[in-house]
């Protein structure tokens, strides 16, 4: 079914809409943070990705969704499943939404970064890891809702729904190509130096953490993980189609943007 066909309206009064918010505020498990400018939703392009009536593409903060096929690529498991639950949310708000604005409010595609709400104060993105529909990122400086989104995923991940059914992991091993992923494996190094801090695992990855986002860590903690087991998120690079890469290099990079995407797994 089409992204804008389950965008029908719901049975909700539009003149209560704006209230409806306010009220519910104390229900959504990212709390809603007071009343919110309302936009009317085109068409939900993915689950994480909304078009605006206004012309207006917004890109929902802290979740990353499976992606969809396109340019001869399969789509990712539960990728078509995310885009439904979001427009089935949307629509259930009589196909409008609450927005609140990231401190950044534009990625480098130039679209609005904002957190979603529904008519009854629920926050969309929690909403979504809740039920194993994609991934919580932590990208500075849009980290309002960073703790309860985790919170969220964690419920997901413990009562194994959605992605979460089988593990999404893999190992430094098993990458085979650029993209977001969730990496667990040892780290065997630690370096720091004018790039920042490198964590260097088993096989062909190594992890970054940049000095402009060395204060969203702890430095000391990073410094003291060799030896560590370790899980991973994030966009991984592959260097060697940036001109190839030295012998004693990682194929592969992640760099790290916020604690959350790095765990010691116990």
């Amino acid at each position: 079914m089409a992204g804008s066909a389950l965008l029908k309206k719901a049975s909700l009064v539009g003149a209560f809409f704006v209230s409806a918010f306010y009220l519910g505020a104390g229900h959504a498990q990212c709390p809603l943070p007071g009343p919110l400018p309302v936009a009317e939703v085109q068409k939900v392009v993915d689950g994480d990705t909304l078009r605006l009536a206004d012309g207006r593409s917004v890109r929902l903060i802290g979740l990353n969704s499976p992606e969809l096929g396109r340019q001869g690529r399969p789509a990712e498991p539960y990728a078509e499943r995310a885009r439904r639950r979001l427009a089935e949310l949307v629509a259930a708000s009589d196909g409008r939404i609450g927005l609140q604005s990231g401190q950044q409010d534009r990625d480098r595609y130039g679209r609005t970064l904002a957190h979603g709400y529904d008519a009854r104060g629920r926050n969309l993105e929690a909403q979504l890891l809740a039920e194993g529909l994609g991934y919580l990122v932590a990208i500075p400086p849009n980290l309002q809702l960073v703790d309860c989104q985790r919170t969220a995923e964690r419920s997901a991940r413990q009562r194994r729904l959605g992605l979460w059914r089988q593990s999404p992991l893999q190992s430094p091993q098993q990458l085979m190509r650029s993209g977001f992923a969730l990496i667990r494996g040892r780290i065997e190094r630690v370096e720091r130096n004018g790039g920042g801090i490198w964590l260097e695992l088993e096989g062909p990855l190594v992890l970054r953490v940049a000095p402009a986002v060395l204060r969203y860590f702890d430095v000391q903690r990073l410094q003291s993980l060799a030896g560590q087991r370790v899980e991973a998120r994030g966009w991984v690079v592959d260097r060697s189609r940036r001109g190839g890469v030295k012998p004693e290099q990682a194929r592969w990079l992640l760099p790290l943007s916020h604690a959350a995407m790095l765990e010691v797994v116990r």
